[in-house]
């Protein structure tokens, strides 16, 4: 009888990637940090367990072998740089609605945390922290969140929908809380 056997690529082989810088945009590397500028925007983002170079205008990111693990680490970074190309040309806007059944709520930007008072009735204060880059703006019932770095929006976003969770009380019935309608615009 004969077996099967998968053939296996020599683990020698390196691994490489490539992705063209837009026209306007100026890119550098410095010790695997990318860094890219349009118009006074400016997005920057550390890698590591990969090579990151540039050579005219294309950014070329490889790994020492081709194994399942380093494709997926190289592939996921050159994801990561088209946002951060994307971000340059347009923002990424995250939209959150104002849910008060019970209690009217009172949300306010100050500094760097969005504040939110008489949350289900509580007299203490919550409050979420904006990162860095990303700005908040408050329309009545609407929350927007917008920056050119994907990540930075999103996770802002991602705070401000996590301090108005209910815990302890039946979801059903307590239906306050700010929810996310909207991701870098697409509706949910």
């Amino acid at each position: 009888m004969f077996s099967k056997m998968a053939k296996r690529k020599s683990k020698e082989e390196k691994f490489v990637r490539e992705l063209e810088i837009p026209q306007g945009t100026e890119a550098q590397i410095e010790n695997n940090e990318v860094i890219l500028k349009k118009d006074g925007k400016e997005n920057k983002r550390r890698f590591s367990h990969v090579l990151i170079e540039k050579k005219e205008n294309k950014i070329i990111v490889s790994a020492k072998r081709g194994t399942k693990r380093e494709k997926k680490q190289v592939n996921s970074i050159i994801a990561h740089i088209k946002n951060m190309v994307e971000g340059l040309g347009k923002n990424f806007t995250y939209k959150l609605q104002i849910c008060s059944v019970h209690f009217p709520m009172n949300v306010s930007v100050k500094d760097e945390l969005l504040i939110i008072k008489n949350f289900l009735g509580e007299s203490r204060e919550r409050k979420a922290k904006i990162l860095p880059g990303v700005e908040v703006k408050i329309e009545k019932e609407i929350i927007i969140v917008e920056s050119c770095n994907k990540e930075a929006a999103g996770q802002t976003a991602a705070n401000i929908e996590k301090i108005t969770k209910v815990r302890g009380k039946d979801r059903r019935i307590f239906q306050d809380g700010i929810f996310m309608t909207e991701k870098s615009g697409e509706e949910i």
